[in-house]
Parts: structure tokens; sequence; C-alpha cells
């Protein structure tokens, strides 16, 4: 008899749930549909509670080249490649951002683990636009490859002022 899988209700992180060998509605479909288009930027906008950080972490996953936790999905026969990029992720929800300062400072955080999964030292750099220019830079230079940059809860410092 087959052990019913658990729906994971909360957990937002793609490899946990398979690693689990938890419910996933398959969507992998629609990520390869939109990763092999045209097309450099992409803005996902939906609802609370609709799946975008599972989303992003799937495509994180799917970058970083991790076919493992693909098989059996749709994807796992559509992709051919599996070529992994270095991917920058950032999770802009974790920080209570009231003002610049601690919205800066939570930046260079989450700079700072970005860096230090490329072995990058920048943390002499105080502006944070250039940080993040120079960690695309640098990561791209190390790996020769195209750097993708995921951006989970963009809106949350918003929310926080509002």
């Amino acid at each position: 008899m087959e052990r019913q899988r658990q729906y994971p209700i909360g957990e937002q992180n793609f490899a946990k749930i398979r690693e689990a060998g938890g419910l996933y509605i398959d969507k992998t479909e629609y990520v390869y549909r939109m990763t092999h288009t045209v097309g450099n930027y992409y803005f996902l906008s939906r609802p609370r509670r609709f799946g975008k950080s599972l989303l992003v972490s799937t495509l994180r996953y799917y970058f970083e080249g991790r076919r493992e936790l693909f098989e059996g999905l749709a994807i796992d026969r559509l992709e051919t490649e599996w070529t992994a990029y270095p991917v920058l992720s950032f999770d802009l929800s974790q920080g209570k951002n009231f003002d610049k300062d601690s919205l800066t400072r939570y930046l260079h955080d989450q700079l700072r683990s970005n860096e230090r999964n490329f072995g990058i030292e920048s943390e002499q750099i105080i502006d944070v636009n250039l940080r993040f220019k120079n960690l695309i830079t640098e990561a791209c230079r190390r790996t020769g490859k195209k750097v993708v940059v995921l951006v989970d809860e963009y809106d949350a410092p918003l929310l926080d002022v509002i």
C-alpha cells in the first residue's frame, strides 16, 4: 500500500519538499517554458499565499542544475542540458525594515550571504548598489556564466513602511 504523501503546508523550499517526499503539484513545465523564451527579466506578481516563494525556490534549484530534485517531474523530460548557473538569491521577508538604515543593513547582510557562496570578499564596499554590481560581475567572472538573480518578497520593505 502506497503511503499518503503529506501536503507541505507552509513549506516554501522546493528541495525540502522533494527530499521529504511531500506532495508537490508539478508546475515545472511552466518553469521550463518561462526559462526557454526570449527575455532577460521576469516580474511575477500574484496574490498573497499564491506560491510565489515556492516558485522562486524551484527556479533557484533549477538554475543551480539540481536535476536530482526534478526526477519524475515534467521538466525532467523537457530539459536536455541541466546547466548550472551562479544564482544570487535575496529574500526580503526576514528583515523588518522600518527606515533606510535598517533596510541598508539588511541588504548588506543579504549581499554578504551571497558573497560567501562564491568566496567573494567586498566588505569594504559601503554602497549597496556598488556591492551588488560587484557581486554580479565577480560571480560572472569566476564562473564564466550569466548570473541568475532571484528576489523573493521584494515588496516586504514597502509594506513594512506602510
